[in-house]
């Protein structure tokens, strides 16, 4: 009797088969799951990059492109300072003309005509610039025509949209102009960490740009 009980409980073959079988189909889609898992950790690199450049509004090459709406002005970036920080801003142009981009940049010291009314020349190079980076120092705030220049502005693009571009340097944060308080700015502490935000806040409003006019032409 107990030699007959141990035959019936015995597997058979084929159950031990199934099992068998049944265990590897279980594994193979751990293992397929685990390929697919590195295949998927990779592909969300790929479709990530894929999809930023899918969504990126438009690269570096259509903002020099011969027919970007970057060109209907003269300069992409203008300059607001006061005289005293004169270095510091030369500085910011090397770098903003350093770029890839090659972005213009108006500098009154450098860019005035000789001869010309200061209002006049204050008022054509905002006229005639993308944005305008305002840097606020002590300086600024006592110089009337950088207060000037920063109204002019602001006529110009009173809700911003990112073409005027507040940069604070030594100056308290209760300082900050009334005129801009609806307009975030850059707190600069690290000239190198000040700089790239200004550039990609440019960047940023010329991408824009010529996706808006990309838009309108279709």
């Amino acid at each position: 009797a107990g030699w007959f009980r141990r035959l019936l409980h015995k597997p058979k073959p084929s159950s031990v088969e199934s099992l068998k079988s049944s265990h590897s189909a279980s594994s193979s889609p751990s293992s397929s799951s685990s390929s697919s898992a590195k295949s998927s950790s990779s592909s969300p690199g790929t479709s990530l990059v894929t999809s930023s450049i899918s969504l990126s509004p438009v690269s570096a090459l259509d903002i020099s492109a011969s027919d970007s709406p970057r060109w209907d002005k003269s300069y992409d970036v203008c300059i607001c300072h006061s005289e005293g920080d004169i270095e510091v801003v030369e500085e910011l142009v090397s770098y903003l003309e350093g770029q890839p981009e090659s972005f213009r940049c108006f500098l009154q010291l450098r860019d005035a005509v000789a001869g010309s009314a200061v209002v006049t020349e204050l008022c054509d190079a905002v006229q005639n610039s993308h944005c305008w980076v305002m840097l606020i120092t002590p300086g600024f705030l006592q110089d009337p025509w950088c207060r000037y220049q920063m109204h002019q502005a602001l006529a110009e693009a009173p809700m911003a949209n990112g073409r005027t571009i507040p940069v604070l340097k030594d100056v308290d944060r209760k300082d900050y102009p009334r005129e801009l308080r609806n307009i975030y700015y850059i707190y600069m502490v690290l000239k190198e960490k000040s700089f790239k935000q200004i550039r990609d806040t440019v960047m940023r409003y010329l991408q824009e740009l010529c996706q808006s006019s990309t838009k309108r032409m279709e």
